[in-house]
């Protein structure tokens, strides 16, 4: 069902907890299957130099978290913006289809946290 990918990043998920001065949080959720994600930025000059998340679902919700907050440690905030579901099934190595909602969520997230910094900013 999941890739071997999937399986080794649900199992040593990096970048997890919260960043407790984060410069933008998002979180969204899923109400079909109760997944729920939130994501911390640390941002500096528009980069991101930080990026944790907590997420409560299964292990593609997981993985996708994981591998997002990966994707875009050291990228400008609209480059993160860029960053899109497919990308991330891309470097999961992909996702049942059921599960393809999980890696929209993690692009979701990351948007509201720079949505979220940037309301903040203006």
């Amino acid at each position: 069902m999941y890739s071997n990918k999937v399986l080794e990043t649900f199992a040593n998920p990096r970048n997890v907890g919260e960043i407790s001065d984060a410069d933008g949080v998002g979180t969204v959720g899923n109400a079909g299957c109760g997944d729920i994600m939130k994501v911390y930025l640390k941002i500096e000059n528009d980069i991101i130099i930080d990026a944790k998340f907590k997420t409560f679902g299964c292990a593609a919700a997981i993985a996708s978290s994981s591998t997002a907050t990966e994707m875009i440690k050291g990228l400008s905030l609209d480059d993160a913006l860029k960053i899109k579901n497919a990308d991330v099934v891309e470097k999961l190595e992909g996702l049942p289809p059921q599960k393809i909602h999980c890696s929209v969520l993690a692009e979701e997230a990351i948007a509201a946290a720079i949505e979220d910094y940037r309301a903040k900013k203006a």
